[in-house]
């Protein structure tokens, strides 16, 4: 793992710091993501991250412990598929300095190396340029275009398929 950054589970304890990054990050969420902003949807997400089929991390920054970002594989399908899907987000001011990055490929080790996953897939609107590059730095490829693929914000939006193979 990075000496920059390092993974956590989200606790309740987190709440306030995330929810004030999360309200603070509005604007570069828009259109993209709706992360959590309220105490009740905090408190759904720490929620669900422990379920079975739900692994979340808090990417947190190591010299003060700040949470920079999130990174959730949702959806996890064990059996023959071995797959999970991806979603991620930086806080607003920890955007572009490859804290996410570090963090994605911290999460990319974990899917393989400990949940056993063999896929993990982001679904990325074609106009979020910044997490299209994100997930290039990380060894993703493009498999293919899903037209109002989610709804989100909404609106039913297109995104293309990203994908990374267990080697």
């Amino acid at each position: 793992m990075s000496r920059d950054v390092y993974l956590r589970d989200p606790a309740l304890s987190d709440q306030a710091e995330f929810l004030s990054r999360a309200r603070a990050s509005d604007t570069l969420h828009r259109p993209w993501t709706s992360p959590p902003t309220t105490t009740a949807q905090f408190r759904a997400y720490v929620q669900r991250s422990h379920e079975q089929n739900h692994c979340s991390f808090l990417v947190c920054r190591t010299t003060d412990e700040a949470i920079v970002g999130v990174v959730d594989i949702s959806n996890i399908v064990l059996g023959v598929f071995r797959s999970g899907y991806l979603g991620y987000y930086a806080f607003a001011g920890f955007e572009r300095r490859g804290f996410m990055r570090k963090g994605l490929q911290a999460t990319v080790r974990h899917a393989f190396k400990s949940l056993k996953l063999h896929r993990l897939e982001a679904n990325i609107q074609p106009g979020n340029v910044a997490s299209i590059a994100l997930v290039k730095s990380c060894g993703f490829s493009l498999e293919g275009y899903s037209p109002r693929y989610l709804k989100i914000a909404g609106r039913w939006r297109d995104h293309e398929r990203w994908a990374i193979l267990a080697s």
